[in-house]
């Protein structure tokens, strides 16, 4: 009894932490949106996250998995299918045209092997052990790519020294819903599960390190003395000019009153 409670407790705080993880772009797109252009991002991590939601939502349906075992999995990836999906489309209207032509290239194949892996768990494998095998399996691989998307970014951070392309809050949500999926498969004993959060949490520690090393505060420097005096001489110098000029057109309109 102590144990179910134990793991609901746990599926429920990893359901929070995921769905935050996937509600975390958000502020990125506002800024899509409001710019009108996906600039630096990468859509890469969004497409590998869909195909990640589309094949854990099937593991967890009683198609796959024994009834409802995994009803967690279920519950937290159809909502994150819901989002990624959105962001896919969201990126795709603001892109370049060559943009569009990344996203299509590499969704499409996504999908293809996402309706090729639920076509033969479903129709060719006729038992619940060999059917999480095989959407566990490729879930797994997607998984550890979902979590090592996040490298493209982090190469962006290290190259220009900026981490405006890659934002805290998603880095802080990978984190979470790492640790608590990875406690979740320990706890039900289920290596897909937990697979993937252990490639998961080192990487998204490895994230948040680069994160805080290249952050940067903004500095306003304080004017120099030597700066301000010069400054002073110059702004007296265009002052005496503009006297003399004064001098001179009095002197010009004396002339033609003459």
């Amino acid at each position: 009894m102590m144990s179910d409670t134990l793991r609901l407790a746990v599926a429920v705080l990893g359901n929070a932490a995921s769905v935050s993880l996937y509600a975390a772009p958000m502020v990125t797109f506002r800024r899509v949106i409001r710019k009108k252009s996906t600039e630096e991002f990468s859509c890469i991590p969004y497409i590998i996250g869909l195909l990640n939601c589309l094949l854990f939502t099937w593991y967890g349906l009683p198609v796959v998995s024994y009834k409802w075992e995994n009803f967690p999995l279920v519950t937290v990836n159809g909502v994150g299918i819901a989002l990624e999906l959105s962001y896919v489309l969201i990126y795709f209207w603001y892109s370049s045209p060559k943009g569009k032509m990344k996203v299509a290239l590499i969704t499409t194949p996504v999908l293809v092997v996402f309706c090729i892996t639920a076509a033969v768990s479903a129709f060719c494998l006729h038992d619940s052990p060999h059917r999480k095998l095989l959407v566990g399996s490729i879930g797994l691989g997607v998984s550890v790519a979902l979590y090592g998307s996040p490298l493209v970014a982090m190469k962006k951070v290290i190259e220009t020294k900026s981490v405006e392309f890659m934002p805290l809050p998603l880095s802080l949500c990978a984190f979470s819903a790492s640790v608590f999926w990875l406690a979740y498969g320990i706890l039900v004993r289920d290596i897909f599960v937990a697979g993937p959060s252990v490639i998961g949490t080192p990487l998204s520690i490895v994230q948040l390190v680069v994160y805080f090393k290249y952050r940067k505060e903004r500095v306003v420097e304080e004017p120099k003395i030597e700066d301000l005096e010069k400054g002073g001489l110059e702004l007296e110098k265009v002052v005496m000019v503009e006297v003399d000029l004064e001098k001179v057109e009095k002197i010009v309109t004396n002339c033609e009153q003459c």
